[in-house]
């Protein structure tokens, strides 16, 4: 199973409800307001981390919810936040909204931190709303909703250098003779079923990072085989170590088949400079491969095609080190990345802004669609009069009230907002 998507539900925590409260003391027998502010719901939080390199994780765990915040106490006692969900993602996960398809964001930094679903606010005790007019206000809110959402991950490995090839050229078998990583490495089609990482070290204070692609195979760009989810890998990549087997029928025909599909899937992976070589060249028959094919390939720096092509043995480690030294040249005299975020960072809000309502027929009844009105009654206490009272105000002053009695409601007439069904009065 290749482990490079996933759909997660994520949610936020609820607020903790604000409370209602007096002051109760042997020498303030009728003391004032002293209830306490509910805490915040705990954000869901998505966090790079270069220790990961697929979605597995997420195979057996698909919700991912925050802890709500404690209700107010006495004695103006706010209420515990809720924690933070922290969720670990490998590096080079991009973020989707299932919903709309929109891309959210991009984690491609260690320990960057990108909020995904923000906690609901903590409602207000009744001591918040004493005034020199109210003093002794009987009036609380309940915490607003965290935000939820369904997500889609899906993971594009970040590595300075790719290794391609059809199966079997010898790709894991590179990558382990050059890094500390160990692939698992046998003789049979897709040996390799997910990209594997290493750290090449180039000199005592440099090192690169490389990413064995898996074999890629003709109508791969058409989805054929794993196609899509392998060639996604490469957009990442920057320079491409191009691995052909030296025992086959048919070297260039392969160098050909790989190009193509890499053409074909587009999204510029054809434009990557590439180093090629020949592999299993501790063999006589690759050997002689070798002189034919290498005449072929003709280097094309400039244009972005192939720089160069190697004879290589991984078992014997013939030019490895040579091989990784040329991709590095090749990588050193590009152009330095962008650095400048293409994605910004999804900041939620809090929904407070009042942009206007609509008013539609349902259910025998009138369908109220506001942010702000569905906030105010997410908070609202409607066991309290006065908390009853205020969001009639709400009602009125963004003019919903006004436009339903326009529209001809009346008393007993159902009114939705949001989750709640009210009954209009006089």
């Amino acid at each position: 199973m290749f482990y490079d998507e996933a759909v997660l539900a994520v949610k936020a925590g609820r607020g903790g409800d604000g409370v209602v409260s007096w002051r109760r003391e042997s020498m303030t027998p009728m003391g004032g307001p002293d209830g306490g502010n509910g805490g915040r719901g705990g954000d869901v939080i998505l966090v790079g981390s270069r220790h990961l390199n697929t979605l597995m994780s997420f195979q057996h765990k698909r919700r991912w919810f925050a802890p709500d915040g404690a209700a107010g106490a006495r004695k103006n006692q706010t209420g515990k936040s809720g924690k933070p969900l922290y969720v670990p993602v490998p590096l080079g996960t991009v973020v989707y909204d299932t919903g709309t398809g929109d891309v959210l964001g991009d984690v491609t930094m260690h320990e960057a931190l990108f909020l995904i679903a923000k906690g609901g606010r903590g409602g207000r005790g009744n001591s918040t709303f004493a005034t020199s007019t109210n003093q002794a206000p009987n009036h609380a809110e309940n915490g607003t909703l965290g935000e939820a959402r369904n997500i889609r991950l899906e993971l594009k490995l970040i590595a300075d250098i790719g290794i391609v090839g059809l199966p079997n050229a010898g790709k894991s078998t590179l990558l382990a003779a050059l890094t500390a990583a160990h692939p698992k490495i046998a003789n049979y089609p897709f040996t390799t079923l997910q990209p594997n990482l290493g750290v090449a070290e180039v000199a005592a204070d440099r090192a690169v990072v490389l990413a064995d692609i898996p074999g890629l195979i003709e109508g791969a760009s058409d989805g054929k085989g794993l196609g899509h989810e392998f060639l996604r890998h490469i957009e990442r990549t920057r320079v491409l170590i191009h691995l052909i087997d030296g025992l086959s029928d048919d070297p260039r025909r392969d160098f050909d088949v790989i190009n193509a599909e890499l053409a074909a899937f587009g999204h510029g992976l054809a434009d990557k400079p590439q180093v090629v070589a020949l592999t299993k060249m501790d063999l006589p028959d690759a050997e002689a491969s070798f002189e034919l094919f290498a005449p072929s390939i003709a280097p094309t720096p400039a244009e972005g095609g192939p720089v160069g092509v190697m004879a290589i043995s991984s078992a014997t480690r013939k030019n490895v080190r040579e091989l990784l030294i040329a991709a590095v040249r090749v990588l050193d005299a590009l152009p330095p990345l962008d650095e400048t975020p293409v994605i910004p960072t999804l900041v939620a809000g809090e929904g407070e802004k009042d942009e206007g309502f609509e008013i539609t027929q349902e259910g025998g009844g009138y369908r109220i669609s506001s942010r702000y009105l569905e906030q105010r009654a997410q908070i609202t206490r409607w066991d309290l009069d006065e908390s009853i009272q205020r969001f009639q105000r709400s009602l009125e002053r963004s003019g919903a009230g006004p436009a339903l009695e326009k529209l001809g409601v009346a008393k007993g007439d159902t009114v939705y907002v949001g989750d709640y069904e009210l009954e209009w009065g006089d």
